[in-house]
């Protein structure tokens, strides 16, 4: 049984605003071939999300910073009392909107390569990493018409991006994040599809469908924070009927009998809706089963064009 605490989020631009403002105040998802067998009952109570993590965030720019130079000698002209000169930690973050309403998001971190970051976006929260010259190169839909990324480091100093995704309300759009080694899988079954068939559409299918599932994200650990959105384009809808989404989860030795925090969002009609659940994973006797969620989503209603 789900016992589940729903609320609605309007105005994103002024939450992300927001949350700009209290950063710089404060200082700071394996699928089977086939329909899986042996499901279980998920238990769920309510619980709030902690899936933010961003109350110790300092925004940084890329400002220089103030040095004095040493007095050499008497013999060389003195140079100005202060002099500014460039840091190559800078840190910098670019979004640019692409077809799809998603957003391309490049960032530099010039001292930071190799590691671990975590990206905000108007709820959305997901970790990954960077490259060995502390480069990110993401695509990422988006949840808002005017997005705001913030980027969070290690050493708990982040920057800003923003961009303008005019595209927005012409997709219907459903995220589902998590943090864990649990690996979940966002279904979607369009206008009666079955497993395997066309317009079965999950992010590790070989069959296509009118809309598409993208996963973002880092797995492997209990810290990790990983997101996985399905995106249906409105606009473009050739066929009616409804589209069922699931959400499945295989029980691991690694998961068995431990709580899970889930958070879903979902962008319709101009506004995003989320929800926060609390999922008991079945004991490790279960270890090897799939867990499928039914009631986790609204099926999408869509209207041909």
């Amino acid at each position: 049984m789900f016992v589940i605490k729903n609320y609605v989020t309007t105005g994103g631009t002024v939450a992300c605003a927001l949350a700009i403002g209290y950063l710089m105040q404060s200082g700071s998802a394996q699928q089977p071939n086939a329909e899986p067998s042996g499901e279980r009952v998920a238990s769920i109570s309510e619980q709030d999300s902690d899936l933010t993590g961003l109350e110790s965030v300092v925004l940084t720019s890329s400002s220089p910073t103030e040095t004095r130079p040493k007095d050499l000698s008497q013999s060389i002209r003195s140079a100005p009392e202060t002099s500014r000169l460039p840091s190559n930690c800078d840190m910098s973050a670019r979004a640019m909107a692409v077809p799809g309403a998603n957003v391309r998001l490049r960032v530099k971190a010039p001292c930071h390569a190799n590691e671990t970051i975590e990206v905000h976006h108007n709820g959305l929260v997901f970790s990954t990493e960077t490259d060995a010259l502390g480069g990110l190169n993401l695509t990422i839909p988006a949840l808002s018409e005017y997005a705001i990324f913030l980027i969070s480091l290690p050493d708990e100093k982040g920057t800003v991006a923003t961009t303008h995704v005019p595209e927005i309300n012409s997709f219907n759009r459903v995220a589902l994040q998590w943090q864990g080694e649990t690996d979940l899988q966002l279904h979607a079954l369009e206008f009666g599809a079955g497993y395997g068939e066309e317009g079965h559409v999950w992010s590790g299918s070989q069959t296509g469908g009118a809309g598409s599932v993208i996963h973002l994200g880092q797995g492997g650990s209990d810290v990790a924070r990983n997101i996985e959105v399905y995106s249906y384009p409105i606009e473009t809808a050739t066929e009616a009927g409804s589209i069922t989404l699931s959400v499945e989860t295989e029980v691991t030795e690694a998961n068995c009998g431990k709580p899970l925090s889930v958070q879903s969002l979902e962008w319709r009609a101009e506004r995003l809706r989320s929800r926060d659940l609390s999922l008991d994973m079945p004991g490790c006797e279960a270890a090897g089963d799939f867990l499928v969620l039914n009631n986790l989503f609204s099926d999408l209603t869509i209207a041909a064009k």
